[in-house]
């Protein structure tokens, strides 16, 4: 299956494994499983990191590095992942969290998440 992390997830996987529930770390973990992160979230970890999130404190550089040295695959945002956020009801108010869900949708991944809110999107979203 093709994962695509939340931001929160990355960050949990990276540093706080003890967030996660058993089902988030077990599908993280099987290696049949191609895992995914998106530029938003390194954009996302970035501004709010800059802003004295507490719960953003890894640096972006190196949360991305260490994705990629672990086998993450990184997809860049792009014009029709932006445009396809006209097509989503106002659910959640979170740009970057409607941006996993839109590039979710075009690129057919499913999206990872903790998030309810997020989840109340259903389609591509997996609550975990």
């Amino acid at each position: 299956m093709n994962l695509l992390l939340d931001t929160h997830l990355l960050l949990w996987s990276a540093a706080r494994e003890d967030l996660m529930s058993k089902r988030a770390d077990a599908l993280i973990k099987d290696s049949a499983n191609v895992l995914w992160f998106s530029v938003a979230s390194i954009w996302e970890v970035a501004i709010k990191r800059g802003l004295g999130r507490p719960d953003f404190r890894t640096d972006p550089g190196v949360l991305r590095a260490g994705l990629l040295a672990n086998g993450y695959r990184e997809i860049p945002i792009e014009g029709r992942h932006v445009l396809s956020l006209t097509t989503l009801p106002p659910l959640h108010g979170d740009p970057f969290d409607r941006l996993l869900i839109a590039q979710a949708m075009a690129e057919g991944l499913t999206l990872l998440t903790a998030d309810r809110r997020v989840a109340d999107y259903g389609g591509p979203v997996m609550l975990v």
